[in-house]
């Protein structure tokens, strides 16, 4: 019998907690500037109990009761080091200097928002560029959304709590929700946004107060405690332990509305598809869903390991950028139509044909080829900049031939959340290679910053260890070679978790960092 069913939540209390709960109001209050991780008695023991509940699988009524820390720990950059790296390169910026991983004051619960403890969360490219204040620091966002509402000044503060995914179980509900209560399993997604603006009503990526959660505010996923609308809220998928469910969000969801929405590429059957980085986190989703949808993908890497895992995946035709030695700048400022050329030439050698859609993300150094390669009345379609926001192409081959150059930007609820029903389906799998404790949180942004990573990189919050949180481990069984196909392919091989009496998985044996 678990804990919390045997004992109740008075007895919690009485083991756990040392000071009573914070009571939250109707209206909220400024949070002071994070305590420097000197955590307090009460706020440890608070945590204890929280985490406790959780691994015990208590019922929604004594999650609902549980009380709430003052403060939780928290990854965050501070606003009195935003200057830190100035003057130098932005390959010579380390998120192991400005990550910090601080005691962060509990913010008031809005109407429409819920607390989630996070289990999981990962990194994403938006926590290098927060963590090395490129392309600009974040807090001049965070400046523009407290002018929002009274709400909206919750979220300018001294620091900023940082992360666009998580896993975990809702804590408490605002007094608008309706759809989601505490002890809720549940992943969160980054579109943070209101239903205030006729903007948002067609489509929510559309809407003039549209922000990423974690980046362009403040409470994110990177903690052991986030603060969300409950809007971003999505069912956890049950065959997926914690670290695996929170590296799906962002990623999964972004590659969604570029290849399958009609806000994106639209892609069709036998659609041929370059994808740029293809195992890194949003290409190897790509990957999967031009697969599933009969498309054929040319994967685009930077190893023969990453040719391998791309294989392995299920990609026939891949190209090792490095190994066909491709140069697409002959110096910082002529780019080479040779090499688009051959790069032409070796998609049509694997293929058959040029690509009916470009999957465009590292920007600067890519667009120029993109731009060429892509079929006549073809389609790039780009989501980021990864190697420069200033991008230069040839337009004749653009407008001559017909071709379209589209942007797209993350997913609205409902792409988000259908993107979330095929990973739930297991149709859609994760692409977690590696996992980090939350005080290593720098360190794995560092890896991501510098392409050491495969896939994605995930952060353990509440969760005490790996391989936690499955409550379907039939479903999990099946499908554990394509669960487990980044991890293998990882720094360290790990152990499927086993499934216990109580559906939960035990402990794995592989730890990541």
């Amino acid at each position: 019998m678990a804990i919390v069913q045997k004992h109740g939540v008075a007895w919690l209390a009485r083991r756990f907690l040392g000071a009573p709960s914070v009571e939250r109001g109707s209206a909220p209050r400024q949070a002071s500037r994070p305590r420097r991780r000197v955590a307090s008695a009460s706020m440890t023991t608070q945590i204890d109990a929280i985490r406790t509940a959780i691994l015990e699988g208590a019922p929604a009524e004594d999650i609902a009761a549980l009380p709430l820390p003052e403060s939780y720990r928290a990854a965050v950059v501070r606003a009195d080091e935003q200057e830190m790296f100035a003057g130098l390169a932005s390959d010579e910026k380390d998120p192991r200097k400005s990550v910090h991983i601080d005691d962060v004051a509990l913010p008031e619960l809005a109407p429409d928002e819920a607390y989630v403890a996070v289990m999981a969360s990962s990194i994403n490219f938006n926590t290098v560029w927060t963590s090395i204040f490129e392309p600009l620091p974040t807090f001049g966002f965070l400046a523009r959304l407290a002018k929002e509402s009274v709400w909206g000044a919750r979220h300018e503060q001294p620091f900023h709590q940082i992360g666009s995914d998580a896993s975990g179980v809702v804590l408490r509900v605002g007094s608008a929700v309706r759809n989601w209560k505490p002890g809720d399993s549940v992943t969160v997604h980054s579109n943070y946004v209101d239903d205030q603006d006729p903007s948002a009503h067609d489509d929510a990526m559309l809407a003039t107060n549209q922000r990423i959660w974690g980046f362009e505010s403040n409470y994110g996923g990177l903690a052991e405690i986030a603060l969300a609308k409950t809007n971003q809220l999505m069912p956890k998928p049950a065959h997926l332990t914690w670290e695996e469910a929170a590296v799906n969000p962002l990623c999964n969801s972004t590659s969604y509305r570029m290849i399958v929405s009609h806000n994106g590429s639209q892609m069709r059957q036998g659609h041929r598809v370059l994808v740029w980085g293809a195992t890194g986190g949003i290409g190897a989703y790509a990957v999967q869903y031009v697969l599933n949808g009969g498309g054929v993908p040319i994967g685009v890497v930077s190893s023969p390991d990453k040719a391998e895992l791309l294989h392995e995946l299920g990609c026939e035709h891949v190209i090792d950028r490095k190994a066909e030695d491709f140069k697409f700048w002959k110096d910082e400022h002529t780019q080479d139509q040779g090499e688009w050329r051959r790069l032409g030439k070796k998609i049509r050698e694997l293929s058959g044909d040029d690509p009916d859609i470009v999957f465009e993300h590292p920007g600067r150094q890519t667009m120029g080829a993109s731009v060429f390669v892509a079929k006549r009345g073809g389609m790039i379609i780009t989501c980021a900049a990864t190697t420069g926001f200033n991008i230069e192409y040839d337009n004749r081959y653009l407008w001559m031939m017909l071709k379209t150059l589209k942007g797209c930007h993350y997913a609205n609820y409902r792409e988000a959340w259908e993107a979330n029903r095929l990973v739930c389906e297991g149709k859609i799998h994760p692409v977690l290679s590696k996992v980090f404790t939350l005080d290593d949180t720098g360190e794995a942004a560092y890896q991501v910053h510098h392409n050491q990573h495969e896939g994605k990189l995930g952060i353990l919050g509440l969760a005490p260890e790996e391989g936690l949180g499955v409550t379907a481990p039939e479903m999990r069984e099946k499908l554990l070679p394509k669960i487990t196909l980044f991890r293998r392919h990882g720094s360290a091989p790990q152990a499927p978790p086993r499934a216990g009496a109580d559906g939960k998985a035990t402990r794995s044996s592989g730890h990541g960092a």
